[in-house]
């Protein structure tokens, strides 16, 4: 069945509308012709809110004593009886009446939802579980009826029912919220403009994060990687020079002057590590960015500006504020630095460029690098030394070969150089091959004087196309080594996929991946609770236990967060990051989720075994005590003579009504002992067919019952449990099988295990119903009432499972029901 749709109107206050609109809605879909009903709405004396009622069907609500007083709440049953295709709930925090089937308004809705009717439903700001301390700090009053965040989170549609403070005073003024001895008292506390309009605020706030994160679903969904300038956020990169506090102060002033805008500094540090900042300078910087209003963000690039970039296009960012170059003129003609190539690639994302006092005062140059210190010395030590080796192995064998292969030999140490220590080493190796090729080839030899000027032309163009070479090398490499990032990137994607559709909530399988991705010592998943104090969920390795103790760490909703320890996060990994983030939030999601659906199942089920225990006992335990009043009472009649015959039939009355009596009791104490598993067992060497004789021996028609079983067949079991399963069995049986028919009980050994099987030639029953056979109160077939509650099964197969065993049913050839019961052998019975 298709799960339903949850609309709902979310106001900041009492009285701004939400019911008006809802019930607005139903009237919209009513007249389109949708069966739409109203399941509860409150209209808190309201006259304009109770006119729009009319024209809408209403279910009648379900009234409840509880503590003397007679309760209305929602008809759960009769709405999902009724089963419209939109019904209106009122108040989705409201707290049931005890005795209702869900504690919770919004679990009533969730029952609707899953029963395929579209549900529309009211809520105010102040009753969301996240926001319920703040709304206090602001209102002074505690909301005790609160609804968790992900029920609103997950509604298909989330619309904001919002008015002024000051329209919402004056609605309040004229009596239309609340009776006019509570208006003053409400305008004067609750109700004040301050408390509206922070209040307001808060839900404008808290619909604008639902809709983010709407949109960036949306963009994942569609892999759209251009930004959205549906809000200002500001990417700051920052460095540990003095013009960052420039940069920050700028970013903070143009936040200021919109709402809802936000900036992030980012600090971009190479893989190598050598370039990065003390970890004071860095705390300076994340200290001065919450000055301002903003937050810090550490990640690791090869390329300063893409991975800026980067950044930027992960956070959907709309500006980028970047310092005046230091470098000169010269060398940025030369080689453009980070802000000219930010620019350059910045594609629909502003840029400011701002200005500072250490702008264009010169900066040492250092080329874009890929590769750790130690191949870069390695390049080095190899443009030195290879040149001169291979040069005097061609003067060793100098016969054999001319200028052209000479140069080419040389060229091909060039790539070579390129290749193990990037473009730096491979221009020193261009250059020396040249100034060898020049001195030890080049007619005349062992001078740097050339003789034939197209020589000369030929040794330039060598080391121009050595040095271009060897940058296309290096580009080729780092090119390379970028293609792999990504293919990995691509290949864990991959993995959470795959996992998002097969996995359950195994959140720690998800920390280790992440571990292992990004290369950290440990990982876990903290929840901020009460009093901002964090509190790990979920934890592999070395895990941080603070936000703040973390070397990365990412939101994953507003109270949770995923933090990384040891970890250098590459810019280009951070919508990777965010990826596992998303999925971290769909476990816990999910866990909620799996959590509640349980808990409903728990608690649907307490309600049908109460209503069972109920009904049996208003029938089936009132009908033996009635027998025995009225034979005790005929017994003790002062003006009846009573034949021999005739007492001894009502004192056998008395005899057989407290035998069933005490078999009721009995099967609903043991029933209560499995459900709280209080059943205490003593397993014990058992003879099967002496205890089979003992359990059949009172039953009634019990000579119908013929019994096959081994005298010297033992099992492993507790005596007095073993003989209620197999009294239960037969007691089914006999009642189900015709008054001629016979019934067999036999047992065999078979693999370690010994199988009892209780056969008769009854009705049997249906495939359909075997499943709830061995349920509590459950009675299939013409059973008459007053024989049984139908516990009997549910009681055999409790106390198989307690001894360790398993019970089921088969079909009896030529018609019937058997009943298998597997338990295990003796050590020494088995083979």
């Amino acid at each position: 069945m298709e799960r339903g749709t949850l609309r709902v109107y979310l106001g900041a206050a009492p009285g701004v509308g939400k019911t008006f609109s809802m019930l607005d809605e139903g009237h919209r879909r009513a007249a389109r012709g949708t069966d739409v009903v109203v399941g509860y709405v409150e209209t808190h004396g309201r006259a304009r809110t109770a006119e729009l009622l009319e024209g809408l069907e209403v279910v009648a609500r379900r009234r409840v004593d509880y503590r003397g007083t007679a309760q209305e709440e929602m008809d759960l049953a009769a709405v999902i009886e009724r089963r419209p295709e939109v019904v209106l709930v009122d108040e989705l925090a409201h707290t049931n009446v005890p005795g209702s089937t869900c504690d919770k308004r919004w679990q009533d809705v969730q029952v609707l939802l899953d029963a395929g009717i579209e549900v529309i439903t009211t809520v105010n700001i102040q009753h969301l579980e996240s926001l319920n301390d703040v709304t206090e700090a602001i209102t002074g009053v505690r909301q005790r009826e609160t609804v968790p965040d992900e029920v609103v989170r997950a509604a298909d549609q989330i619309e904001l029912v919002d008015m002024s403070p000051q329209a919402l005073r004056r609605r309040m003024a004229h009596g239309n919220v609340y009776a006019p001895d509570r208006v003053d008292a409400a305008l004067s506390q609750y109700f004040r403009e301050g408390n509206l309009t922070a209040l307001r605020e808060l839900a404008l706030l808290w619909l604008a994060d639902r809709v983010e994160e709407g949109l960036e679903r949306y963009r994942d969904e569609h892999r759209i990687d251009a930004s959205w300038p549906t809000r200002e956020r500001i990417v700051v990169p920052v460095s540990a020079g003095p013009e960052s506090a420039t940069l920050m102060r700028r970013a903070a002033r143009i936040v200021s002057r919109g709402s809802g805008s936000e900036w992030l500094a980012l600090y971009v540090t190479r893989p190598d590590g050598l370039t990065a900042i003390s970890p004071d300078q860095l705390d300076a910087l994340r200290a001065k960015a919450e000055e301002l209003g903003g937050t810090l963000h550490t990640v690791v690039g090869d390329d300063p500006a893409e991975a800026i970039l980067d950044f930027a296009r992960a956070e959907n960012a709309t500006q980028l504020i970047v310092g005046a170059s230091r470098r000169g003129r010269v060398p940025t003609l030369l080689r453009p630095g980070i802000g000219e190539r930010v620019i350059a690639g910045a594609g629909d994302i502003d840029i400011h460029i701002v200005t500072h006092d250490y702008a264009r005062t010169g900066s040492r140059w250092r080329p874009p690098e890929s590769l750790g210190a130690r191949r870069r010395l390695l390049g080095f030590a190899f443009a030195v030394l290879a040149p001169v080796l291979v040069s005097l192995a061609l003067l060793a064998t100098g016969e054999a070969h001319s200028l052209p292969i000479e140069a080419m030999t040389l060229m091909a140490v060039v790539v070579a150089t390129a290749l193990i220590g990037g473009l730096v080493p491979a221009v020193v190796a261009a250059l020396s091959s040249g100034l060898l090729l020049n001195v030890l080839f080049t007619a005349p030899v062992r001078t740097l004087t050339v003789a034939e000027p197209e020589n000369a032309a030929a040794i330039v163009i060598f080391m121009i196309v050595g040095i271009a070479v060897a940058s296309v090398v290096d580009t080729a490499a780092r090119r390379t080594a970028q293609a792999a990032k990504a293919r990995a990137e691509a290949d864990a994607l991959v993995v959470l996929s795959h996992s998002l559709l097969n996995a359950g909530d195994d959140l720690g399988g998800l920390l280790a991946s992440a571990c292992e991705l990004f290369n950290a010592r440990g990982a876990s998943v903290l929840r901020r609770g009460e009093h901002d104090v964090e509190e790990v969920v979920a934890a592999h390795g070395a895990a941080p236990a603070s936000s703040d103790a973390a070397d990365v760490a990412t939101a994953i909703d507003e109270r949770t967060t995923l933090a990384l320890d040891g970890a250098r996060l590459p810019a280009s990994q951070r919508g990777l990051l965010n990826a596992y983030a998303a999925y971290a939030k769909v476990m816990a999601e999910r866990r909620r989720a799996t959590a509640a659906e349980v808990e409903r199942l728990r608690l649907a089920e307490t309600d049908r075994t109460r209503t069972a225990l109920l009904a049996a006992v208003s029938h089936d335990l009132r009908s033996p005590l009635a027998a025995v009043k009225v034979a005790v009472s005929s017994l003790r009649a002062p003006d009846i003579a009573w034949s021999a015959e005739d007492e001894a039939a009502l004192l056998e009355t008395i005899e057989e009504s407290t035998d069933r009596l005490a078999a009721l009791v009995a099967n609903l104490l043991d029933m209560s002992r499995i459900s709280t598993g209080s059943v205490q067992v003593a397993l014990a060497e058992v003879s099967l067919a002496s205890t089979v004789h003992h359990a059949i021996g009172p039953l009634e028609r019990g000579e119908r019952i013929e019994v096959a079983i081994d005298p010297d067949l033992l099992v492993r079991a507790d005596a007095g449990l073993l003989d209620r399963v197999v009294a239960n069995l037969c007691d089914n049986a006999l009642k189900y099988t015709p008054a001629q028919a016979r019934i067999r009980i036999d047992a065999a050994r078979t693999n370690g295990h010994v199988v009892l099987r209780v056969a008769d030639s009854g009705p049997g029953v249906r495939d359909r119903d075997q499943r709830r056979l061995f349920a509590p109160f459950q009675r299939l077939g013409d059973v008459p009432q007053g024989d049984g509650v139908g516990l009997g099964l549910a009681v055999a197969r409790g106390f198989t499972e307690a001894m360790g065993g398993t019970i089921s049913t088969e079909e009896t050839p030529g018609g019937g029901l058997t009943f298998v019961v597997e338990l295990r052998t003796c050590a020494k019975e088995q083979p």
